[in-house]
């Protein structure tokens, strides 16, 4: 298998960079779709840097948990979307 490695000043600028990404993906997502891609999109990313950091930078682990991080991460967004009937002030 091949590894995932990078140089440690990418290391500095990529785990903010991935963490600024995923608050901006959650910014005002009401609708059930809105929040299961924000959801996805989070559950990805986390998937796929704990398959890299428990398989030593595996390409395969990565992928296998962004692959199980988006989908649940997708299922749990569009099931916690708030009610539309809340926002209603009328």
């Amino acid at each position: 298998m091949t590894t995932i490695a990078f140089a440690r000043p990418a290391r500095r600028v990529l785990a903010p960079a991935v963490a600024l990404a995923g608050a901006l993906a959650l910014t005002a997502c009401y609708s059930p779709g809105e929040r299961a891609a924000g959801g996805g999109i989070i559950g990805g990313l986390g998937g796929a840097a704990v398959g890299a950091a428990l398989s030593g930078g595996l390409a395969g682990p990565a992928i296998a948990g962004a692959a199980v991080g988006a989908a649940s991460g997708a299922i749990i967004g569009a099931a916690t979307a708030p009610s539309p009937r809340r926002h209603r002030y009328y």
